[in-house]
This record gives C-alpha cells, sequence and structure tokens, in this order.
C-alpha cells in the first residue's frame, strides 16, 4: 500500500486489510503507520542491501573466470530496471519520507552507509584488478557506481531506450581503467 499509495495516502485500515491482519494487531505491534513505515523501511532496505552486496560480489568472482564484470553489471542494471518496479516506488517513498521528516534522514543514510561498506571491498578489489588511477578512493568509486546504477535504473524504468543496454559498462570501465584508456 506503501508502495501504490505513498505514506500519505496508504491508511492503516488499507495496509491491515491487505496484509491479512486486523487494524488492532497492527496497533498491537506498531504504535502507528509512521513506526509500521519506518519498520518497513529497514527491514527492505536491509534486505535489498544484501542481495545487491551478493549480486555484485558474485558477478565480479564469475569475471575471474572469464566474464567481463562491467557488461554483466550492465545486464544487472538492465534487469534490475524491469523488475521489483514494486520495491522502486517504495524506495522513492522512503526518500520522499526522508526529506520531509529530518529525523528519518539519518535512518536512511546509515542504510546507504551499510550498502556502501558491504561493496566497498568488492570495488577496492577491482581497482586493483584494473589499475584504477590514484586520486579517488574505494569509498568514494563505490558512492559514485551506486549513485550511477541507482540513477540509470531509475531513468532505463521510466524510458528503456534512453538507457542503452551497455551504458553503465561503458561509465564504469572508464571509472575503474581511467578516461586515457580506450574503451574494449
Amino acid at each position: 500500500m506503501f508502495a501504490q499509495k505513498g505514506f500519505g495516502g496508504a491508511s492503516l485500515e488499507e495496509i491491515a486489510e491487505v496484509a491479512g491482519y486486523t487494524t488492532g494487531a497492527l496497533y498491537y505491534n506498531f504504535s502507528g503507520k509512521e513506526e509500521l513505515f519506518l519498520e518497513l523501511l529497514t527491514t527492505s532496505m536491509s534486505r535489498e542491501i544484501a542481495n545487491r552486496v551478493d549480486d555484485v560480489t558474485r558477478i565480479f568472482s564469475e569475471a575471474d573466470a572469464g566474464q567481463d564484470p562491467f557488461e554483466a553489471l550492465s545486464g544487472f542494471v538492465a534487469k534490475r530496471a524491469s523488475r521489483n518496479r514494486e520495491f522502486a516506488a517504495l524506495s522513492a517513498e522512503f526518500w520522499l519520507y526522508a526529506v520531509r521528516n529530518p529525523a528519518a534522514m539519518d535512518l536512511i543514510a546509515a542504510k546507504f552507509s551499510e550498502q556502501d561498506r558491504g561493496l566497498e571491498p568488492v570495488a577496492a578489489a577491482a581497482m586493483e584488478r584494473f589499475g584504477t588511477p590514484p586520486g579517488i578512493s574505494a569509498a568514494e568509486v563505490t558512492m559514485v557506481a551506486l549513485m550511477l546504477f541507482r540513477s540509470l535504473a531509475q531513468r532505463r524504468r521510466i524510458d528503456p531506450a534512453a538507457v542503452p543496454d551497455d551504458l553503465y559498462a561503458r561509465v564504469l570501465r572508464r571509472l575503474f581503467t581511467g578516461t586515457s584508456q580506450p574503451e574494449g
């Protein structure tokens, strides 16, 4: 219901009905809609973060067997953009909620930091493997790669033709190998 109607539009009655509970059962477990929403936020983001870290780690592990990790990550963007639209809407709602409720910003910032810490060792290993020029840290590369991923997936959901299948690969390859390196 939060993904469909937003935080403000979803009522506890609707949420309870869709979840198969009574409103009283929700109030027994949560003080109100805000506490339920924040619990959903932390649980959903934790699950999504764990999945993303596992997926990216797997992609780079498979790259050791000869697959181009940048191409695999580009495929990952395309696949993610075309599925899990409900989580995309929920993520947007979490972001909007945090912008409107500064106390929630810390919670979302902590979740993003958790994801960054989980992927930073993967980025550091890739930087070493591909000879990333000095001047940018693994933490910075991780953040740029994640924000690029998120933005490209978001744009592709809205306008698939605007984000070519290989765009993420081309940009990541430049980030990891340096802009003076030829593509390919």
